[in-house]
C-alpha cells in the first residue's frame, strides 16, 4: 500500500523498580533485561498486596485443616478472590481476579501447597505467600500503602488476562469449560496460522489444543524422518527449520505453524525443528484430533451444483446467531460460491416480518460491505434486476401473485439495507443511482409494494426525527431511497470523489504551481493541465528525507494520498536527481513550548479528540476496503478521508517528538514531557485511542527515549503512569493488551486505526479472494467483521467531555489554577478553544528520523 502508516512497534519497556526509573539505554534493551524488569514489578506488586492484606485482614493467612492434614499459614483460593474483588471495584468477574492471582503463581510469589501450576477459585485449594524468599514484608505509611496497592493491582490486572489464558491452555482439553473454550476461540481469531480457518474449525480446535512448553534453546522438537504425530502453532518464541543438505532453511515466529504436511500426507517429517530461544510455548493438535476435524468439516459441508459445477458451498452451523451465519432461519453458513448464487441464497433468507429499524442482518451486511471485491455495482444491479421480476410457473393465480410480491419485497428490502450501509455514496455512483431510479419507478407502479416501502422508510425517518429532534414527516411525501440519508453536520465535511481540491505542485527550481482539480484526477490529466502533451515530463513525489518516487500515469488521487511532509514535483526524467526537499518539508526550526505552556493538557486533548472525531466520522467504512485491497481496483472509489485521518495520526506522533527535540531548556523539556504524558492520560479517558497511541508512539521514539536527563526530572508517579500505558502498546500475541482494553469500552470511541488496517491487511494477504474459482465468503465475513468495528464505534453520538475533574486530573496533582482575572488578553486568546483547535489542525513537524536523532543528541549528548 502506497501510503502505509508510519508507526513502528518496539518492545514494551517497563519502569525500573529503582528510585530513578529512566528508560533503558539501547545497549541494555534486551529481552532478558525486560523480563527481569517486569518480574521485579510483579514482585513489587506482590509486596503491596501482601502488606495491605496483613494490615487489613490478618486472619486470611492462617493454619488450615483439610482431609486430616494441616496446612500452615496459607489462604484459600476462594478467599483470595473475594478479598481482591473488595479491593478493586473495577473487576468485572471472578475470572479476572483468578488471572491476577495466577500472575503471582507463575512468578513463584504465591505457591500452591501441593505445587500445582494453576490457581483455583475454591475453598479447598490453599496457597502460601513466599514471604522469606521474596521479602514481602515492608512498612510504608498509609497513603503510600494505598497508592502502591492501586499501582500493583493495575499491573496485575493488565497481566492477568494473559496468565489466565495460559492457565486455560495448560488444562487438559477434557477439563475446559464452555467459558474456557470461548476464550481460546477468541484468541485463535488473531493467530496467523488459524486466519484461513472457518469459524467451526476454530471452535473445534479450541476444544482439542494442547499446551506444550520447552525451557531451553537448542531443544529438538522433532527430527527429519520422524513419524508425524502432531501439528504445532508457535504461541511464544521462535524455532529454526533445518533440512539435510541445506542446513537452516527458515525461522518461524509467534503465530506461525509447522508439522501439518506430514499429517495431511501421512508422511515422515520433512525437516528438523529446533528451538531458537528459551521458554518457547506451543499449541499442539494431535493427529487423531486433526484428522477428525477434517472429517467433521467434510461431513458438515453441503455443495450445490449446476451443470456439473459447484456454485455454492454451505457449512452446517451449530449456532447461526452466534456465528452471524447465512441467514435467520437457515442452519447453514455460506463458505463460498458464485456471486449470483450467494445473492440468491441471501434473498431466500431475508426476513420480511422484522421492524424497519431492526439491525441489518449480519450476513446481508457482510455481503453488501464487501460486494465490490467480487461483484462490482454493475454486476450486483444486474443480478438484483434479474431476481426482481420473477414469475412462478406453477400454482394458482393467488399463489403466483403472493410469491411475486414476497420476492419483490425481499429484493427491495435488501436494496434498502444497501442504501442504509452506503448512504449518499450510492448517489455518487452513476451505475447504482441509475439502477435505484429505475427500480423506484418499478416500485411506484406496484401499489401494494409502494405502500409497504413508504411505511418502511417512514418508520426509519420517524426514528431519525425522534433522535435528532428536527425534520417534518409527511404521509404524502414522495418515496426516496435516500430520505433517511443526511449530509454530515459539522465543521469538517467528507471529501467526495467529484470534489475539487487545490493541487500544489513544485518545479525543479522549487517554484509552486497551483490548480484546482477533482480528487480522482489521474497523473496523466494532472500533467496535461500543466504542460503540453508529447514531452518527457513526469510527476514525482518526494519526502523530507529526499526519497523520490515517480508516479504512474494511470495513478489517481495522488494529492490526497500524500504522506506526511511529502510534496509533488513536476520535472523531466533528467531532472529527477536534481530535486531536493523544500525548506517547509524539513519542519520547524523552533519549538512552540511557550505556546504550549499557555494551554492546559485537558484542553489540548479535548480539541484533539473533537478534531479526531470529525475526521473519523467523515470517513466511510468502505474506504477501509478500498485502501486495503487497492483503490485502483475500484473505479471511482476514493480513500481520501481515511488517508487524512491516518496522516493526522502521523502528525500527532511526530509533533510530540519534534517539540521535545527542539526544546533546548532541560527544565522546560521535563515539564513538556510530563504534559505529553498527561495529554495521553486524558485522551485515554476520552476513549480517543487513536491519538492516545499517536502520543505514546511519539514518547517511545528513540530520539525521546534517549533523553535520560529529561526522564530523570519527571515525577515518579508520571513515570509509573507512562509505564502502565506502555504495556498497552505491547505487540505480543497480536496486540492482546490493546484488544483486551478495547473489549471493555462502549461506544462512542475512536479506535487505533493503524491496527485495524493491519488486521484487514493480515486477513487479505493470508486468504485468497477465490477458492476453486468460487468467492471465498469466509474471508469476506472476516473483512466485514473488522469493518463493522468502525460502525460500532460510531453507533452512538459523541458528546464533548465535561469540565468536571476526571481520572487524569486525579492522577496528576497540579498546582492550583491561576485566577482568570490574572491572565492577559493575549494569554486568554491563546487558551481559547478556537486557538487550540487552529493549533491542532496546523501542526508543524519534523518526520526525518535522522534529523530528530541529531537534534536529540545536540540537546543531550
Amino acid at each position: 500500500m502506497e501510503n502505509l502508516v508510519k508507526y513502528i512497534y518496539s518492545p514494551s519497556r517497563c519502569c525500573s523498580p529503582k528510585k530513578t526509573a529512566t528508560p533503558l539505554p539501547e545497549a541494555l534493551n534486551s529481552k532478558d533485561t525486560m523480563k527481569q524488569f517486569l518480574s521485579d514489578r510483579v514482585v513489587k506488586a506482590a509486596r503491596s498486596v501482601y502488606s495491605v492484606m496483613i494490615e487489613r485482614n490478618p486472619g486470611l493467612i492462617r493454619d488450615r485443616k483439610y482431609h486430616l492434614k494441616t496446612h500452615r499459614q496459607c489462604c484459600s483460593g476462594k478467599e483470595l478472590v473475594d478479598w481482591l474483588l473488595k479491593q478493586n471495584e473495577g473487576l468485572q468477574s471472578r475470572s479476572q481476579a483468578v488471572g491476577m492471582w495466577q500472575v503471582l503463581v507463575d512468578e513463584g510469589v504465591l505457591l500452591h501447597v501441593k505445587h500445582e501450576l494453576n490457581f483455583h477459585d475454591k475453598d479447598t485449594q490453599f496457597y502460601r505467600f513466599q514471604n522469606s524468599e521474596f521479602g514481602l514484608n515492608h512498612v510504608t505509611n498509609e497513603k503510600d500503602s494505598e497508592d502502591e496497592l492501586q499501582e500493583g493491582l493495575s499491573l496485575l490486572s493488565q497481566l492477568g488476562p494473559d496468565a489466565l489464558l495460559t492457565m486455560i491452555l495448560r488444562k487438559c482439553p477434557s477439563q475446559r469449560s464452555a467459558e474456557d473454550l470461548e476464550v481460546i476461540y477468541e484468541e485463535l481469531l488473531h493467530v496467523k496460522a488459524a486466519a484461513h480457518l472457518s469459524t467451526s474449525v476454530r471452535k473445534e480446535l479450541a476444544a482439542v489444543l494442547v499446551f506444550e512448553s520447552h525451557a531451553k534453546a537448542g531443544t529438538v522438537l522433532f527430527s527429519q524422518g520422524d513419524k508425524g504425530t502432531s501439528w504445532y502453532i508457535i504461541w511464544k518464541g521462535s524455532v529454526n527449520v533445518i533440512t539435510h543438505g541445506k542446513g537452516l532453511v527458515t525461522t518461524l515466529h509467534e503465530g506461525e505453524d509447522f508439522g501439518q504436511l506430514a499429517l495431511l500426507n501421512d508422511a515422515p517429517r520433512a525437516a528438523t525443528i529446533i528451538l531458537r530461544e528459551d521458554n518457547c510455548h506451543f499449541l499442539r493438535v494431535d493427529k487423531q484430533d486433526f484428522i477428525r476435524i477434517l472429517k467433521d468439516v467434510e461431513a458438515n459441508t453441503v455443495r450445490l451444483e449446476e451443470h456439473g459445477k459447484t456454485v455454492l458451498v454451505l457449512e452446517k452451523s451449530a449456532d447461526t446467531a452466534e456465528q452471524g451465519g447465512a441467514g435467520n432461519n437457515s442452519k447453514y453458513t455460506v463458505m463460498s460460491g458464485t456471486p449470483e448464487k450467494i445473492l440468491e441464497h441471501l434473498l431466500e433468507t431475508v426476513k420480511l416480518d422484522s421492524n424497519a429499524n431492526d439491525a441489518i442482518d449480519p450476513c446481508a451486511s457482510d455481503f453488501l460491505l464487501t460486494h465490490k471485491v467480487f461483484m462490482p455495482s454493475s454486476q450486483l444491479c444486474s443480478a438484483l434486476l434479474h431476481q426482481y421480476p420473477v414469475k412462478l410457473s406453477e400454482g394458482s393465480e393467488q399463489e403466483k401473485a403472493a410469491y411475486v410480491l414476497n420476492t419483490k419485497q425481499k429484493v427491495v428490502k435488501l436494496i434498502g439495507q444497501w442504501v442504509a450501509l452506503y448512504g449518499l455514496l450510492l448517489r455518487e455512483d452513476p451505475i447504482a443511482s441509475t439502477f435505484l431510479e429505475r427500480l423506484k419507478k418499478e416500485v411506484a407502479a406496484d401499489s401494494r409494494l409502494s405502500s409497504m416501502l413508504k411505511e418502511h422508510f417512514r418508520e426509519r425517518r420517524r426514528t431519525k426525527v425522534m433522535e435528532n429532534g428536527y425534520h417534518s414527516l409527511s404521509r404524502n411525501q414522495p418515496f426516496d431511497w435516500f430520505s433517511t440519508c443526511e449530509e454530515q453536520a459539522g465543521r469538517l465535511q467528507p471529501i467526495k470523489a467529484h470534489d475539487k481540491v487545490l493541487y500544489e505542485i513544485f518545479r525543479p527550481d522549487n517554484k509552486p504551481l497551483t490548480l484546482m482539480l477533482p480528487v480522482n484526477t489521474s497523473v496523466q490529466d494532472v500533467l496535461s493541465s500543466i504542460v503540453k502533451p508529447g514531452g518527457d515530463h513526469i510527476l514525482v513525489k518526494m519526502n523530507s528525507s529526499g526519497e523520490r518516487a515517480q508516479l504512474k500515469l494511470d495513478a489517481t488521487a495522488v494529492f490526497t494520498a500524500l504522506g506526511l511532509n511529502e510534496r509533488l514535483f513536476i520535472c523531466t526524467s533528467s531532472q529527477v536527481e536534481q530535486l531536493v526537499p523544500l525548506k517547509v518539508q524539513q519542519g520547524p526550526e523552533r519549538a512552540t513550548t511557550d505556546l504550549l505552556e499557555q494551554m492546559s493538557s485537558k484542553d489540548i486533548a479535548s480539541e484533539l479528540t473533537n478534531y479526531d472525531w470529525e475526521l473519523f466520522t467523515a470517513m466511510h467504512e468502505a474506504e477501509l476496503i478500498h485502501y486495503v485491497f487497492g483503490r485502483h481496483k475500484f473505479p471511482g472509489a476514493i480513500t481520501a478521508n481515511l488517508e487524512r485521518f491516518v496522516r493526522h495520526f502521523n502528525e500527532v506522533q511526530y509533533w510530540v517528538v519534534t517539540e521535545l527535540c527542539l526544546c533546548e531548556d532541560l527544565v522546560k523539556r521535563a515539564i513538556l514531557l510530563k504534559k505529553f504524558v498527561k495529554i495521553a492520560a486524558v485522551l485515554k479517558e476520552q476513549k480517543n485511542l487513536n491519538s492516545f497511541f499517536a502520543v505514546m508512539f511519539g514518547l517511545s521514539n528513540s530520539s525521546v527515549q534517549r533523553l535520560y536527563k529529561t526522564w530523570e526530572r519527571i515525577p515518579g508517579k508520571t513515570k509509573r503512569i507512562y509505564c502502565a500505558y506502555e504495556r498497552l502498546m505491547d505487540p505480543s500475541r497480536n496486540h492482546r493488551a490493546y484488544r483486551l482494553a478495547v473489549a471493555k469500552l462502549s461506544p462512542p470511541y475512536i479506535p487505533f486505526m493503524p491496527l485495524l488496517l493491519k488486521d484487514m491487511t493480515f486477513i487479505n494477504e493470508g486468504n485468497p479472494n477465490y477458492v476453486e474459482k468460487l468467492v471465498n465468503f469466509e474471508k469476506m465475513r472476516m473483512i466485514a467483521k473488522t469493518v463493522k468495528i468502525v460502525r460500532s464505534c460510531r453507533s452512538q453520538p459523541y458528546v464533548p467531555s465535561s469540565p468536571q475533574r476526571g481520572l487524569a486530573d486525579r492522577m496528576f496533582l497540579e498546582a492550583p489554577a491561576t485566577r482568570i482575572s490574572t491572565y492577559s488578553d493575549h494569554v486568554l486568546l491563546l487558551r481559547s478553544p478556537s486557538s487550540i483547535r487552529q493549533y491542532i489542525q496546523n501542526l508543524k513537524v519534523i518526520d526525518n528520523q535522522r534529523k530528530l536523532t541529531h537534534l536529540s543528541r545536540t540537546i543531550e549528548c
